[in-house]
Parts: structure tokens; sequence; C-alpha cells
């Protein structure tokens, strides 16, 4: 989501007379697009803060901004004299940047963090500053109304809303156009998306109907808005990745009712069973949170249970982290000792360790139809890309086809993180 927002604010600095530049010791301007989703994301801000701090003081006229999630949590802190910060500006108000950055110009400190219910920046075509030219991203709906006990999201990006059918379609024909083969519709809970009479299902569909050769992925979902007419489309259309990632973030029912995640264990097993029956082929990824508010040791087994059972391939894995103002802060203990918490999410990492390469193992000596995406870093002489089912995919590509095209792949070995395969044939140039 934050790299999608970056591409909106290229677009209206360049606008405004600005260009894009790769190093930051050479800019005018400097943003830092920040989340406040944990801590750890919020301390890394500050330290890169501290780097720039640095670079101000050699090259007064450089202008440093606080853009995002954590400008709107923290405002009018972010500000303080020795963070040497010019301006601040929510998720909400890129539009105002220009006007923010003439009050800097005339020695004011410029702040807009006023949540909107209406902004969607649909209007605005994203300037790709940082892609490989093959894959984007395409924000269909800001904001989030679900308010997960230990969640800052509702807060820092504000009520729900969609952005016009329309122009999602369009920009998606265009990044066609230009040479993309994969686009991912984000959101913070894309299940929820509705235009008029267009749902997520539908808007799935469109997008997938611009080209067959076009790539169509999503995050993220939410296991209690899933719905079976989603799996049918995404069954349906050869062009729609079949991989999706369902955060579940417990397998305690008594936890993810703490969470207020407003599903259960059971109900989240049977959309899994929807998801394997609908869609055979399909993988499922996850989120998963070790050591939150009262886990026991009967919580944390029911994740490690519930983890076998679905059999993720990959996962995103973090110890609990207390955000100010969320409803776990400031009406739960955070009581689980610290090493606890770390011997849980090591043992959480282990388990899908496991379950990633048991995955993998699963896709040797099948045939992939892969979306090539560059060169790996570590041999030049390779090359790189993803099946539909969102797997890493490393081969040997002697003739150095080029990204943006799809080939078949047959997978010889594997590891926990990636599929290792030769090149048997490429089937579509961009």
């Amino acid at each position: 989501m934050n790299f999608a927002d970056s591409e909106i604010l290229a677009s209206i600095l360049t606008a405004d007379g600005y260009t894009p530049i790769d190093d930051y010791k050479k800019a005018d301007l400097i943003l830092v697009n920040t989340c406040s989703i944990r801590d750890h994301a919020e301390q890394r801000v500050f330290n890169r803060l501290n780097e720039f701090s640095s670079l101000k003081k050699r090259s007064p006229h450089v202008k440093i901004g606080i853009v995002g999630c954590m400008a709107e949590r923290l405002k009018e802190h972010l500000l303080e004299e020795q963070l040497q910060v010019d301006l601040v500006a929510g998720p909400d108000a890129y539009r105002s940047l220009p006007l923010l950055l003439a009050q800097v110009e005339d020695g004011q400190k410029g702040i807009n963090t006023i949540l909107s219910e209406s902004e969607t920046y649909d209007d605005i075509k994203p300037v790709k500053t940082d892609t490989n030219g093959v894959t984007a991203f395409i924000s269909i709906m800001r904001g989030c109304e679900n308010f997960c006990a230990y969640c800052v999201v509702p807060y820092t990006r504000g009520k729900e809303r969609s952005r016009n059918a329309e122009t999602i379609i369009d920009e998606a024909r265009l990044l066609f156009e230009q040479g993309y083969r994969e686009i991912t519709l984000l959101g913070q809970n894309v299940n929820s998306y509705k235009c008029g009479t267009v749902g997520f299902p539908q808007l799935i569909a469109q997008v997938a109907e611009i080209n067959s050769q076009l790539r169509v992925r999503f995050a993220t979902s939410h296991p209690k808005d899933i719905s079976d007419e989603l799996l049918t489309v995404i069954a349906q259309y050869d062009n729609v990745c079949k991989s999706i990632h369902l955060p579940v973030q417990s397998g305690s029912d008594a936890t993810l009712q703490k969470m207020n995640r407003k599903y259960t264990r059971q109900w989240y097993l049977n959309r899994i069973e929807a998801i394997k029956r609908i869609i055979p082929d399909c993988t499922i990824s996850t989120d998963i949170i070790a050591g939150f508010c009262g886990e026991t040791e009967k919580d944390h087994n029911d994740t490690l249970t519930l983890m076998r059972e679905v059999g993720y391939s990959s996962a995103f894995m973090f110890k609990y982290s207390e955000r100010p103002d969320t409803f776990a802060a400031e009406n739960y203990k955070d009581d689980v000792p610290e090493e606890i918490k770390l011997r849980r999410l090591n043992e959480i990492i282990n388990l899908q360790r496991e379950l990633s390469l048991a995955s993998n193992e699963k896709e040797t000596g099948l045939i992939r139809e892969i979306l090539i995406e560059g060169v790996s870093r570590r041999n030049l002489l390779q090359s790189y890309g993803r099946t539909s089912q969102n797997k890493v995919v490393v081969f040997d590509n002697p003739a150095q086809i080029k990204a943006g095209v799809y080939a078949n792949v047959k997978i010889l070995r594997c590891t926990p993180a990636t599929l290792i395969g030769e090149l048997t044939q490429s089937r579509a140039h961009r």
C-alpha cells in the first residue's frame, strides 16, 4: 500500500515541477513514507530521520517530510526541532503537498493530517519510479473499519471507501499498454470493495478481461468476507493468480475473539476448505501474531495445529507489538513475557519453514508457467519469475529472455523459499 502511495506522491510532485531522483544525497526534498502497523517500522523511520538530519545540517536547503500513517499518528511530535522535519502529511493529505511545500519555503512548518471520508486519488495516474516494468500495484480502496483490537490502521487511514471502478479499469489497461504484465489490486480488505453495482468479484473479472496476458493478483482478504462468488471468479479466469493471502493471526477462538477478528477457527477452516475445493491448485499464505495479550500455551498450540491443517505456502510472522490508541492498548494488558513471545514466534517460524518446504516439494517435476521479472542477483546468467501460485522460480537463462515474457519452466528442486527449474520454452512476449 505504501509503495502505491509513493507513486501517487511522485505524480503530485512531478506535476508541481519536481523530478524523482535515485540518490537521496542529491535531493532537494526527501519524503519518508511511513507505516505504523508495528513499533519496529516506526523505529526504522526515526533511524532514517537521524541520517537525513545529518544531511540537512550539511545542506540546509534540503527539505524533509514525513507522510503516511506515522504522520497521522504522531503529528506534532514529528515537528520537534531535533528531528529536522519540515512538513507532515497524513495519507489523505497528499494533494496539499504543493501548498505545504510553499509554506515551508516561507519559513513555516507544513502540516495536514486531516482524514477524509471520500479521498481515493482515483483521478491521479501514479508515476512509476522504482519498478521492474513488469509488475505494478493499483490501490482500489482506502481505509478500514474492521477495528481489530491490535491494529492502528483504522485510526491512521480513516473510513473505508472504494475507488471508482472505471478509473481502476482504465489504469490497469494503461499499465498493460505500457508493457506491465501483472498487477496487484490493493486494499486493507479488498473483499469489501463496492462501487455502485460492482463488487470485488465483478471488479476482478473486469480487470482479467482486459487481456489474457495480464496477470491479476490482490491483497489483502479478510476471512470473514471472502465469498464463494469470489473464489469462483478466481477459478474461472486463468490469468487471475491462484494464490490467496488470508490472514488468520491466531488459531485460538479465545484469542480471535479478543482480537475482534469477527470469525472463529472453524469459520476460517471452512473458508480454507472452500478455497481448496473450488480452486484446487491454489496456494494460501497468511499473517500470524505470536504472544497477543493473554495468549496461553493452549492458544499458541491451537495456532500451530491450524498451521499444520491448512499447510500454508508462506506466512508473515510477528510477535505482538502494542500500538498506542488501539483497543488492545487501552483495554488489555500486554502480559506475555518477551522471552515467551520470542520462543513462540520461533516455533511458528520453524514450523512454517517445514510447511513452505513441503509446499515447494510438491512442485518438483511439474512444468509451471512463470512470468519473468528479472535477472537473479546471485547469478547474472539466471533469471527469476513467479508462478501463478506466487512461488519464486530461479532458472538458467543462457538466451537471456527478457523480463515480461511468460515461460514454461520445469521444477527440478527447491528450498523452503525458492523453486529451482530449467527453461522449457518461452510462451509469449511483451
